[in-house]
């Protein structure tokens, strides 16, 4: 019987936070049913093992993700769309580590079905419409983007910058210059 208080929305709220605050490769069903003050048994009535709660923090932080992403994109177009959309998600890792670790969590197929996911790529290809990219110059763009995004955003939580005197915000803007002037001149574009 489940416990009062407990559900499968508030058991992924509150892993969420924990995400965030011991980093989403610690969470556990005994460290979530701990912070709830019960045993981990109690908590398999809302969910199915580690790997479902972990699929399903990673499918509500990218729903999370996609609505800063949208909100962040709207109205906005060309190389305006693509800092916007870049800073909503480094944003993003920054206050949500554990959460945005998440993103990164291998889906199985039907959870990739119910998630997110195809809204990130959606979103990536209509900031690349500015620079009238054809295929296959646009999934790679969109692989760019994203490689991009996560190679900084992962370097720069783990304190790979922090060895030279530039600032790491200077960088952030001297390579999106450089990222924008990638996709206005990209060789082949169909």
């Amino acid at each position: 019987m489940a416990r009062a208080g407990i559900t499968a929305t508030r058991l992924v709220e509150v892993a969420s936070e924990m995400a965030d605050d011991i980093g989403f490769d610690n969470l556990t069903v005994l460290a979530l049913a701990r912070s709830f003050g019960v045993k981990d048994a109690s908590l398999y009535s809302h969910i199915k093992n580690l790997r479902d709660l972990r699929q399903r923090v990673a499918v509500a932080s990218l729903a999370e993700l996609a609505d800063r992403v949208s909100d962040a994109l709207a109205g906005r177009a060309g190389k305006d769309a693509l800092v916007a959309f870049a800073g909503a998600y480094r944003d993003y890792a920054r206050e949500h580590p554990g959460r945005y670790a998440a993103t990164n969590f291998e889906l199985d197929s039907d959870a990739v079905a119910k998630s997110d996911a195809h809204r990130h790529s959606q979103m990536s290809r209509a900031v690349l419409r500015a620079y009238d990219l054809g295929e296959p110059a646009e999934t790679d763009a969109v692989r760019l983007l994203g490689s991009f995004f996560h190679g900084f955003i992962a370097l720069e939580s783990a304190g790979g910058f922090s060895h030279t005197p530039r600032p790491t915000e200077e960088s952030w803007v001297q390579m999106l210059d450089v990222l924008h002037h990638a996709l206005a001149n990209w060789p082949n574009k169909t």
